[in-house]
């Protein structure tokens, strides 16, 4: 069983972590991309970047004054058992994002739609929004807090079979071309990429594989790595860099993700993560354990089965 005092403590270290501490995989990514860049305003902004990546880990404060939108991503094994069940969860993971807005400090972002009801602590209806995963074997949970920027930076386009990888390029480069030009997102970034499900499920996997996956990570699928690494050099051949000035540092990386579909459509989503690439998770296990690190891990292939059942890859050895 465990302690939803573990979960709360451990919530509230993560949300610190993820507004003051860029991840490692992507400050490499943002150091590869500053060395290479020849444009003068955005190499001037790598370096401010860069910069002001260092002060705010050294002075404990957030990277960004937009702290963006605090989000959850909860994963569980499946023999794990929490105290208070899944509602008391819920609500550690609210206290700790309103608990983390007041004293790290964070930009209380979320308002009512309509009335701009402004409960100064990031917490409302549907806010901080919480989506869950579930793996085979285990009793831990795992916590990932992601703070996406909250205004632009998404599209999304009903494709058709016919339209194939051309349309998959030509959609990507209009995406990433009117986030330059209108500063509808904040470049460089890790760009997210949902391909195929429903509406829904397509913007869920687009954005998860923005905020979920690590820098060099690649979809086991060859022919789908392969173009994560064709659309990351087209969005760095189109004269933006950072912040949508003339350079060739648009994108730090394309992660793509893929749903089945219907047969008659292929959904696509868009979605750049932020300059500020805002993440951390931990690993709580029921002995009390807390083991933190930079990669989710989110999509295993439990993750992305096709089949109607599971089957272990080693029958007979429970899954991490």
């Amino acid at each position: 069983m465990i302690p939803i005092e573990s979960i709360q403590i451990t919530a509230e270290r993560l949300m610190a972590k993820a507004a003051i501490e860029i991840p490692e995989d992507y400050l490499a990514g943002i150091e590869q991309a500053a060395a290479s860049e020849e444009g003068d305003l955005s190499s001037f902004v790598l370096r401010a970047m860069l910069e002001n990546y260092r002060a705010a880990k050294e002075d404990r404060r957030a990277m960004c004054g937009d702290t963006g939108c605090p989000r959850w991503y909860v994963k569980m094994g499946n023999e794990t058992r929490i105290a208070g069940g899944p509602v008391a969860l819920e609500e550690a993971l609210r206290c700790a994002t309103a608990k983390a807005t007041a004293e790290i400090p964070l930009r209380p972002n979320r308002v009512h739609p309509l009335w701009r009801t402004d409960h100064d602590n990031n917490v409302g209806i549907g806010a901080p929004e919480i989506e869950y995963g579930f793996e085979p074997g285990g009793s831990w949970i795992d916590l990932i807090t992601v703070h996406k920027g909250g205004l632009f930076g998404t599209d999304y386009r009903m494709l058709f079979p016919a339209d194939g990888i051309p349309g998959i390029k030509r959609f990507f480069l209009d995406s990433l071309v009117a986030f330059g030009k209108r500063g509808l997102a904040c470049q460089p970034a890790i760009v997210g990429i949902g391909l195929g499900g429903s509406k829904d499920t397509c913007m869920v996997l687009g954005k998860r594989a923005a905020c979920l996956r690590v820098v060099g990570d690649r979809n086991p699928d060859p022919k789908i790595a392969a173009l994560e690494e064709e659309l990351t050099e087209l969005g760095n051949s189109i004269g933006m860099g950072a912040m949508g000035f003339v350079g060739s540092s648009m994108v730090i990386d394309s992660h793509i993700e893929v749903g089945y579909c219907h047969t008659g459509g292929m959904q696509m989503s868009v979605h750049a993560f932020c300059l500020s690439s805002r993440r951390a998770c931990a690993r709580i296990y029921a002995d009390g354990r807390v083991e933190e690190r930079t990669d989710p891990q989110w999509f295993t292939d439990y993750q992305r089965r096709e089949s109607v059942r599971w089957e272990l890859p080693n029958p007979g050895v429970k899954s991490a």
